[in-house]
């Protein structure tokens, strides 16, 4: 009978170095097979068949795939729905454990308990264990055991928590013997899947000492270079996050709480799921949306006749990246100039957006619509020449997407600043004071 082994499930953590569940697949003590599933519940809902985010997930697998080569092995690449994946990878192979790394967001949580559940049918043991972020679930909240809602005092928390151990990597390079031995064998085309190929140029995991060291200052300017641009990176998992934080502690206390957000954003998921389809303030629910969807094309396309957030949108809809500040611009004009639900935005960058990660852009369009936790309160409304002459004051990147700005044939702006900002005040005090 064949020697049982383990596996370990790549999903949000595409490296071989510093991964935790594979760590700790590695010491299991037995040989360990690299699996990978191309779930068609996601891919069945993605209607760009060239979306370039799988584009980059597949060049991740091939990357993955040249490394285990270097040490005898190779990925297993599946396509189909999880639960069938697993029924044909138990019986194909005599497996003891199957070892993955946690993921918080809804649909990830049902999916590892239907599987979990499958296997432990089977006498299979899952296991998934912390490494997309430093602490999870209950490992920071409130002395009397209830999660932070606002930002500063979960940072504060989350600073103390931190022990000269939290940032440590897991050497999974000393034990890349333990892989199972298996001939070399190339990754699912992304044709053979429906899908199309790409040569976009993604950024490169680099840590720029310069960027991050200056960022405080400059990370709110989308003219120059003054973010890390290592977000896509960290969606997908291939940076670790532990490698980010040691990088970053002692260089930029800015750039460090900018990572604690995301790590903020998450908890708020994990603890209130509810945020996924409806405002986390409960009283927000009933706003009665303007939603005309003439003017939603128009911001979609980048035609509002606002430059610095036709600059944004049109960077977004041509490269899948909107620098942070102008996604509080934009969100910003969606919701409280044309006060349209801001779930339209949010499924609109969910669409676009190559670093896309539901608790991130969830948390920041609650953030501008003035309904979620430690939101902008609704009455801040941002003067979009305001932000303009503080941020792009030299117009460099709305000359870069937006360059006929000045001419004749640009439009004019939809509404004025002084009637959005009235009407938005109307709107919010009209629909809450009808909250009982």
């Amino acid at each position: 009978m064949s020697q049982p082994i383990s596996i370990f499930w790549f999903r949000r953590d595409l490296r071989l170095h510093d991964n935790a569940g594979l760590y700790h697949a590695l010491r299991s003590g037995l040989k360990v097979k690299a699996v990978f599933i191309l779930d068609t519940e996601i891919l069945d809902k993605l209607e760009d068949k060239k979306d370039l985010r799988l584009v980059f997930i597949h060049r991740q697998l091939e990357n993955l795939n040249k490394q285990l080569h270097t040490s005898g092995s190779r990925l297993e690449v599946y396509c189909g729905k999880p639960i069938d994946v697993w029924k044909k990878i138990c019986a194909e192979n005599p497996l003891a454990n199957v070892f993955a790394n946690t993921d918080y967001e809804p649909y990830a949580k049902e999916r590892d308990r239907l599987v979990e559940v499958f296997l432990n049918q089977h006498n299979i043991r899952f296991q998934s264990f912390k490494d997309q972020v430093i602490f999870e679930k209950n490992e920071v909240v409130k002395e009397d055991g209830t999660p932070y809602t606002v930002f500063t005092p979960y940072m504060k928390r989350w600073k103390m928590n931190v022990t000269e151990d939290a940032f440590a990597s897991f050497p999974t390079e000393n034990y890349f013997e333990n892989f199972v031995s298996a001939e070399s064998r190339p990754i699912i085309p992304l044709e053979q899947i429906g899908f199309q190929n790409s040569d976009f140029e993604f950024p490169s995991v680099k840590l720029n000492e310069e960027v991050i060291r200056k960022y405080a200052d400059n990370r709110d300017f989308p003219g120059i270079r003054g973010t890390s641009q290592l977000s896509i990176h960290m969606r997908f998992g291939t940076v670790s996050m532990r490698e980010l934080f040691r990088f970053a502690w002692t260089i930029s206390e800015k750039w460090v709480n900018e990572l604690i957000w995301r790590e903020f954003y998450m908890a708020i998921l994990w603890h209130f799921p509810h945020v996924v389809n409806s405002t986390f303030k409960s009283q927000y629910n009933f706003l009665k949306w303007r939603n005309k969807e003439d003017e939603f094309e128009r911001w979609c396309k980048g035609l509002t006749g606002y430059p610095i957030v036709d600059a944004g949108m049109r960077e977004l809809n041509e490269t899948g990246f909107m620098h942070n500040r102008v996604r509080m611009i934009t969100a910003m004009f969606l919701t409280k100039y044309l006060l349209i639900d801001w779930r339209w935005g949010e499924a609109y960058f969910a669409q676009k957006l190559l670093d896309y990660e539901l608790s991130s852009n969830n948390g920041g369009w609650q953030w501008s619509a003035g309904t979620g936790v430690d939101a902008a309160p609704y009455f801040r409304i941002f003067s979009m020449d305001e932000q303009t002459k503080r941020f792009d004051p030299h117009f460099t990147y709305i000359k870069k997407w937006v360059p006929e700005f000045q001419e004749l044939t640009y439009p004019r702006p939809m509404v004025d600043y002084t009637f959005a900002r009235k009407r938005c005040l109307e709107f919010y005090k009209n629909g809450l004071s009808k909250v009982v």
